[in-house]
């Protein structure tokens, strides 16, 4: 754990192909969790362009958020937020994941009219 000022910077290189997969994985999770998808894409694409400005302000935050958390989390986002093709992948998997979740939603939607045509059905007889 880190704390105060002998804190260190994470940078985007830090971090692992496979942890930034990992961090796209559960940001994008959430942003469908909570059903804002359109939004954070339309966010995601306007903010693109100023990643790197949007990451300062992140480490220029730092202390502040960190103070009440515990963890490298808040590191991690910041590194992964400072590459510009670490922001195209989250809104790909974003993407991918809201069309599951409306592949799904729609497969439950036909089935849930099915079966209240057998259940009509049955009544009838």
């Amino acid at each position: 754990m880190r704390s105060g000022l002998l804190r260190n910077s994470m940078f985007a290189t830090d971090l692992t192909d496979e942890r930034k997969t990992e961090l796209c994985a559960k940001i994008a999770e959430r942003v469908i969790q909570f059903k804002v998808a359109p939004l954070a894409i339309v966010f995601l694409e306007t903010i693109k362009p100023l990643s790197f400005l949007g990451n300062q302000l992140m480490v220029f935050f730092a202390p502040m958020v960190t103070a009440f958390t515990t963890g490298d989390w808040y590191d991690e986002a910041t590194a992964f937020f400072e590459d510009r093709s670490n922001l195209e992948m989250l809104i790909r998997k974003i993407e991918e994941l809201e069309s599951e979740r409306a592949v799904e939603a729609n497969r439950l939607k036909e089935q849930r009219k099915k079966d209240r045509r057998e259940k009509r059905g049955k009544r009838r007889k």
